[in-house]
């Protein structure tokens, strides 16, 4: 019977395969291996809010990216054949331009005498001529056959000039002809992961290029996508003829004739106000009559003919430390600025910009003959991380290099006879006496402290980068002596001068490496006495990432009045930013009592008027103030009004700490207007013109600005982070699960800027462990591929010679006692950089990355080899762990509620280090590394199965462990590190844990202040246990969380993986403490740094705790990267239900790649409309899923709840538009976020009645949204007939899948009631005391880790 059923079925799926070209190559059975890939990602969907509400997102691409969907021709015209495959996202070395931020604010008021000219883009990848490397997705065009959307036959890539010559077109300057992927040497892989420059003569240096891609689809019918545009800088130091300039008074600041070096503060504050440099640049140097010889890059044209030459570009190469901003002829060239160029270790590596100015140059006459008036290049100056105000906390940005605000630049003309000319440059020759310096209007920036805008300065200098504002006439530089105030060099231009120090690269490594303890002092070189003592600058290399831009512009959701003149303006969810006044700020008036903070006492002794801004993510439950201590910078604060984790006056003493913060390092802007300055006599005029800070970010969801009659109009809040795309999105039917996504994505976006930070105000730092816990979140969330590249070479610049790694990519001398010492970080922080190649490779297959950084992970390996063992006895955790009772030296799963075991952390990252170089040594073809590794992998995992197994009562625990601690079973089951034949009764043992009460100071005063009746809801719910006469909350280990940063991680996977999904999905939507609905009801809208509730200490928008997120697409939508899968080629399509529709009803999640878009959404139907048989009633399951031209798919179906369960695949015919589909659905989410269907209510404290009480109150955060996959405008598709799975379903095997569109339906599918538990605080007996945990551990054969595996590495 079932052997007939079985040859009809294989009968069937031949004939759906030749039907609809489903092609299933064999059949995988997965249960013994049970290997799981957690997905990740990289494309462009990006969700962005324009709304009023901030929590109200479309789906539409980011506006301004300039490689849409619209399809383009190889030659301009219009001879595009419309193939089912279209070429989009197009990218060169992972980069894109962006014409325009989506969160752009207006255009601030010009200076009449300003350009009509526009730089055409925000932001222009620059590339080397060496190193151009072109990648690109593809869609299915909507209405065609799908078949002809399955294979790739040829791609053609086309690079031409960006402007046309000499009116005959755009010259090309390569073209790869059609290639045929089939006789591509790929490893039979199809299309290649990216394409290099393959013409034999690299483009030249200055050139702006653009590129375009042609594809042939399976008919061998071509679609071409659109052009995008990149440019070609400097790459070696030669290629500047422009050299590095400062202030001459900044400069004196750090020479020790002029200046003692131990005055740090004073120094510092004698280089504010920060310069602004210019340059005029003449008509005649630009070229309108050149040489017909010819000239080399930079070289001056000289003899021959005098001819017209014709412009065909003009690219400015620029970079500043700290940050800058550029202009010409008083035109921004973009809205960056905050940080810029990106953080790296200034002394090692530099970023430069490039912005293409030739509409400056070039007139509108179509023979593109050259303007004939001046230009002026203006840049304005920030601090950055290079020239901080020197204070020091939890952050010591005293360690980083520092020096004056400084910039090179350069333009370089080329010219339509293929000539180029350099102007403009600065340093020494000829340009140096053109460049000028000033000291300007930005009082102060500080990234921690916020920035300081002096209206009247910035009023009186009008135009003081167009040619009207510009002097050739100069003053001579101030004598730096006692009596020097560079308040007087205030719109006084002199001569810039060059950046000079006498510290060489080696004297500033070894000064770090001593501090760090990464090399002996017997080791030391003698260097001579420094007079120039400012830190060198490192090697210039073009934007490694998108610059830091606005991404967002939000207005207010509420406006409230304070009184005294103080408005508070909430924005309805955190971020990292800075308000924007559209319509400039409001007069000031004067209070008879400034607001704390709000003062400004040296401005109110001069009698100058300003207003404040401050910035804060939550409000002081008992002022109603912005509560500033959660967001001091650097932790520097003094306990506020509650004065709990701190003494009041805490930082009293603290060096070169700001006037007027109280005591609070507070994000801070102020704009000024001196009594002195000529614009005081249109006071309101020089305010009205006010628009934002530009050189620091604040993080926050509320801000008071003071003080003013009425509040300021148009005040809109400017969300900045790194520009990234964001491709991955989620939804469900459970509120509290989408919210617990959104928390997650918000904290994300708040955290990158140019780095991935822990927090966007306390630290702003990049922590290893906090990217190991998140990096696979970001990477479902948005495109990290040039992002994280960029972090691993951080790290790789940061290594220490002996090999170690920090703890962060910048060394910070933070947690160093924790690690195993000679200079390495916590031994899980430190191998940060292995993992996150790996993970690179996997989602982005950069296979010369893993060739480019094996070298320096290898290093870390041997250094592990060397010292891990001795290092560790010193940290007294003795050979076999007899002694040991947890948590000693080391970090671990930080900031659990359960106690961390380090011992394993420690031990399982040296294991981690080892699986990584031998699986990048596997890669690149390396067999001697990878043999190594893997050597180094085994021994450890070995060791550790050994000592946590030898007590004999599987709970994989230390010998003396109490099954208490963390990390623990789920980490050795996701990581493959316990023995097969343990696995099951290991995971058994898991549920036998439980929760526990929870002591903490604030919940217990929340608790003393509820009334009665909410105590005995809350009771009555389980949040609350009895203790004593009294009430306690308490943490759960099923029904909430109780994991640091990583074990979340490995207990909602392994869970899920195993076949208790359901509990996941408990954990992941439980209520009360230690919960995301904790979060929620407190009023969060990012995620918070611990479980538990901090008025005081610990942040409020901190990602650590989010790999909750990347489990939701992979787990409870069910799309994710392969575990093998390299470039995110092939990916696994595994949804997983709950026992019971209570908890959720639908799911669905889109996965960006670098391949295309993977989505994937399912649905229960026929449910009955009485929802207590929601736990018992028989439905159906609808899934759809979608894969992109050149992916490939694997289909898991989750094993049946009956032996009635039958299943049918389908897939669609003729590919729907999904282009409507999407924009209609994304739509009627605003919609229905506008509607505020969200999370409903939140505890509010009562400052009257000193109580709590639950205010409901509907939110937009969590509002579940339907999928574009089930949307209305999908009803007519066209599908094939369905071939019976019931099979395949049965036998637990995985189907390949090609791309398309299909469908799944599961009939008979029957929901049953959740497992009960003993209570919100107890354990699973249902599990821990039965002897059969269900068909996903049947079989315990074979449990070793796969050396092509890069999901479960750690």
């Amino acid at each position: 019977m079932a052997s007939g059923r079985r040859n009809r079925q294989s009968k069937l799926l031949q004939g759906f395969v030749g039907i609809i070209g489903l092609y299933v190559i064999g059949i995988f059975t997965w249960q013994n291996s049970q290997l799981n890939s957690d997905g990740m990602a990289t494309n462009i969907a990006s969700i962005i809010s324009t709304t009023k509400d901030a929590f109200i997102g479309s789906s539409s691409s980011i506006s301004g990216y300039s490689s849409s969907i619209e399809d383009g021709s190889v030659d301009g015209s219009s001879s595009d054949k419309g193939g089912a495959i279209i070429p989009i996202d197009l990218t060169v070395n992972f980069l894109q331009a962006i014409q325009r931020a989506p969160g752009a604010p207006p255009h601030p008021p010009s200076p009449p005498s300003s350009a009509k000219a526009r730089s055409p883009e925000d932001f222009l990848p620059v590339v080397v001529p060496s190193e151009i490397t072109f990648r690109w997705a593809h869609r299915t065009r909507g209405g065609s056959v799908v078949e002809h959307s399955r294979d790739i036959k040829s791609y053609r890539i086309i690079v031409r000039t960006s402007a046309t010559t000499n009116g005959k077109g755009k010259v090309i300057m390569w073209d790869s002809g059609k290639v045929n992927i089939s006789q591509q040497q790929n490893n039979n892989q199809g299309l290649p992961n990216s394409v290099n420059y393959g013409a034999k003569t690299p483009p030249q240096i200055g050139q702006i290029l653009e590129w375009n891609v042609q594809i042939w689809d399976a008919t061998n019918t071509a679609s071409s996508s659109s052009w995008s545009k990149f440019a070609v800088g400097p790459q070696n130091e030669q290629d500047w003829q422009g050299k590095w300039i400062v202030h001459p008074s900044d400069m004196d600041t750090f020479d020790t004739t002029k200046r003692n070096v131990r005055l740090q503060c004073e120094n510092w504050k004698l280089r504010r106000p920060l310069p602004l440099f210019r340059v005029v640049i003449p008509s005649r140097e630009v070229g309108m009559t050149a040489s017909s010889n010819g000239s080399n890059l930079g070289v001056a044209v000289e003899g021959g003919d005098d001819v017209v030459e014709e412009i065909q570009s003009a690219l400015l190469v620029i970079s500043g430390l700290g940050s800058f901003r550029a202009s010409i002829d008083g035109i921004p060239l973009s809205t960056s600025g905050p940080i810029d160029p990106p953080f790296t270790d200034y002394s090692k590596r530099v970023m430069y910009r490039g912005f293409d100015v030739t509409p400056f140059f070039v007139s509108d006459h179509d023979d593109g003959t050259t303007m004939t008036q001046n230009h002026v290049i203006g840049v304005t100056m920030g601090s950055g991380w290079w020239d901080h105000r020197p204070v020091s906390g939890m952050a010591k940005p005293n360690l980083l290099p520092r020096g004056p605000a400084t910039v090179i630049a350069q333009v370089i003309i080329t010219y339509a006879s293929g000539k180029t000319r350099v102007v403009g440059q600065t340093g020494g020759g000829e340009g140096m006496s053109q460049w000028q310096v000033s000291r300007g209007h930005i009082r102060e920036s500080d990234l921690f402290t916020g920035e300081m805008v002096d209206l009247g300065v910035l009023s009186d200098m009008e135009g003081w980068d167009t040619t009207t504002g510009w002097r050739s006439n100069i003053v001579t530089a101030t004598t730096m002596d006692d009596r020097f105030d560079p308040s007087r060099e205030i719109n006084k231009w002199m001569r810039a001068v060059a950046y000079r120090t006498e510290v060489t690269f080696d004297e500033r490594k070894q000064e770090i490496a001593l501090k760090a303890k990464a090399m002996e002092r017997s080791e030391m070189v003698a260097f001579p006495k420094r007079n120039h003592y400012a830190a060198p600058i490192g090697k210039l290399v073009p934007n490694e990432i998108p610059p830091v831009m606005p991404m967002e512009r939000i207005a207010p959701d509420e406006i409230h009045d304070l009184g005294n003149g103080r408005w508070l303006l909430d924005y309805g969810k955190a971020f990292s930013g800075m308000l924007h006044f559209d319509e400039g700020v409001p007069p000031p008036i004067v209070p008879k009592t400034y607001p704390r903070a709000h003062g400004f006492k040296m401005a109110s002794v001069k009698g100058d008027s300003f207003m404040t801004v401050i910035y804060g993510e939550s409000l002081e439950m008992t002022t109603g103030d912005i509560n500033r201590v959660l967001t001091a910078g650097m932790g520097l604060h003094d306990g506020g009004p509650r004065h709990i984790s701190k003494k009041e006056g805490a930082t009293k003493h603290t060096y070169c700490f700001p006037d007027d913060h109280d005591n609070i390092l507070s994000q801070r802007d102020v704009y000024v207007v001196s009594k002195s300055s000529s614009a005081v006599e249109n006071g309101a005029e020089a305010f009205a013109r006010a628009r934002q800070s530009h050189f620091t970010t604040h993080s926050f969801r509320f801000a008071e600005v003071c003080c003013s009659a009425e509040p300021p109009k148009n005040a809109h809040a400017l969300l900045y982070r790194t520009a990234v795309p964001q491709w991955g999105t989620f939804d469900s039917s459970n509120v509290l699960i989408n919210g617990g996504y959104e928390l997650v994505k918000n904290s994300l976006a708040s955290n990158m800027l140019s780095v991935q930070s822990d927090c966007p105000h306390r630290e702003k730092l990049p922590y290893g462990g906090d990217l190991i816990a998140n990096s696979p979140a970001a990477m479902h969330m948005f495109d990290m591929s040039a992002f994280y590249k960029k972090t691993v070479r951080d790290w790789m610049d940061a290594q220490w010679d002996n090999g170690a790694y920090t703890e962060t990519s910048v060394w910070q001398d933070l947690n160093d006692y924790a690690g195993i010492g000679r200079g390495a970080g916590e031994t899980v922080w430190a191998t940060a950089p292995p993992v996150l190649t790996v993970r690179h490779y996997q989602h982005y297959g950069d296979i010369e990355f893993l060739d480019d950084s094996l070298g320096s992970h290898v290093k870390w390996v041997d250094f592990l080899d060397q010292y891990f063992d001795a290092g560790m006895l010193i940290k007294e955790y003795d050979v076999e762990l007899d002694n040991y009772t947890g948590e000693k030296s080391g970090l671990g799963d930080w900031l659990a509620l359960r106690s961390c075991d380090t011992y394993l952390t420690h031990t399982a990252f040296y294991m981690a280090a080892g699986r990584c170089i031998a699986y990048i040594a596997r890669k690149v073809g390396k067999k001697d590394v990878e043999e190594k590794g893997m050597a180094v992998a085994k021994k450890i995992q070995e060791r550790i199965a050994h000592l946590y197994l030898k007590n004999g009562e599987d709970t994989f625990d230390f010998p003396r462990g109490d099954a208490s601690h963390t990390p623990g079973p789920e980490m050795s089951i996701f990581s493959r590190i316990v023995p097969g034949e343990k696995r099951c009764v290991v995971l058994k043992n898991w549920f036998s844990r439980s929760g526990e009460k929870w002591p903490g100071d604030e919940e217990k005063r929340f608790v003393n202040a509820l009334t009665k009746q909410d105590v005995d809801f809350l009771a009555k719910n389980g949040e609350l246990t009895k203790r004593g006469r009294g009430w306690m909350m308490g943490w759960s280990q099923w029904q909430g969380f109780n994991e640091g940063i990583f074990a979340i991680r490995y207990a909602l996977k392994t869970l899920s993986d195993n076949g208790f999904h359901h509990i996941a999905l408990r954990k992941a939507s439980g209520t009360g403490m230690a919960t995301v609905e904790y979060m929620m009801r407190h009023n969060a809208t990012t995620l918070w740094e611990s479980w538990w509730r901090s008025e005081d200490l610990y942040s409020r928008n901190h990602p650590m705790l989010g790999a909750m997120a990347e489990w939701m697409s992979s787990s409870v939508a069910g799309v994710s990267h392969d575990a093998t899968t390299t470039g995110a080629r092939r990916m696994l399509f595994w949804p997983r239900f709950p026992k019971s529709a209570t908890t959720l009803q639908y799911a669905s999640a889109t996965q960006g790649t670098v391949r295309g878009d993977y989505s994937i959404a399912w649905k229960f139907e026929d449910l009955p409309e009485d929802k207590t048989q929601y736990n018992s009633a028989t439905v159906r399951v609808r899934i759809r899923f979608v894969i992109p031209p050149g992916g490939e798919g694997i289909l898991r179906l989750p094993i049946a709840t009956s032996s009635n369960t039958t299943a049918a695949l389908r897939q669609a015919i003729v590919f729907p538009d999904m282009v409507k589909a999407k924009s209609s659905t994304s739509r009627e989410c605003i919609r229905r976020r506008k509607a505020r269907l969200g999370f409903s209510y939140n505890w509010e404290y009562d400052r009257v009645s000193e109580l709590w009480y639950k205010h409901e109150n509907g939110k937009a955060i969590g509002t579940p949204c339907q999928s574009y996959l089930f949307h209305s405008t999908l009803k007519d598709t066209k599908w094939s007939d369905a071939i019976d799975m019931t099979l395949t379903f049965a036998e637990r095997s995985d189907t390949p899948i090609a791309p398309g569109l299909y469908e799944v339906l599961l009939t008979d599918w029957s929901l049953e009631k959740e497992v009960e538990g003993t209570g919100r605080l107890g354990n699973l007996p249902e599990y821990y005391k039965s002897d059969d945990l269900g068909p996903y551990c049947k079989d315990s054969s074979t449990f070793e880790w796969d050396i092509d595996d890069g999901t479960h590495i750690i």
